[in-house]
């Protein structure tokens, strides 16, 4: 008994856990946008809210208005566009591992333009 609560309780604090990584810093550099091109697009998740954009070079960091849970933990999402273009008004859907189920739905914010600060040497 004590050992199922144990496993239990690693569960559910396994994504808890995995949230506490610190987002890396951004400068803003500009206005941000309220759409992106999907076109080579590609996203690195940083957190329950943060998911940073990469598009023909230049990088976008959306925060999401809300946090979206298990989106830090399992750092996949997927989306359904009319257009080749990601916008502040359309939907991600957290993809749960294992077997690809969909998981909690999240609306994006706008899309900043950033640029990573250099590391010291």
């Amino acid at each position: 008994m004590t050992r199922f609560a144990l496993a239990t309780v690693l569960l559910i604090a396994a994504p808890a856990l995995a949230r506490d990584e610190p987002v890396p810093p951004a400068i803003k550099i500009g206005a941000a946008v309220s759409c992106i091109s999907t076109v080579g697009m590609r996203s690195e998740v940083r957190s329950d809210r943060v998911i940073d954009f990469t598009v023909a070079g230049r990088t976008y960091r959306n925060t999401l208005p809300q946090g979206c849970p298990g989106l830090g933990f399992d750092r996949s999402f997927a989306y359904r566009v009319p257009q080749p273009r990601l916008c502040d008004v359309d939907i991600i859907t957290v993809l749960q591992s294992p077997g690809v189920s969909g998981g909690a739905s999240c609306g994006l914010g706008k899309f900043q333009p950033i640029a990573r600060p250099r590391r010291g040497r």
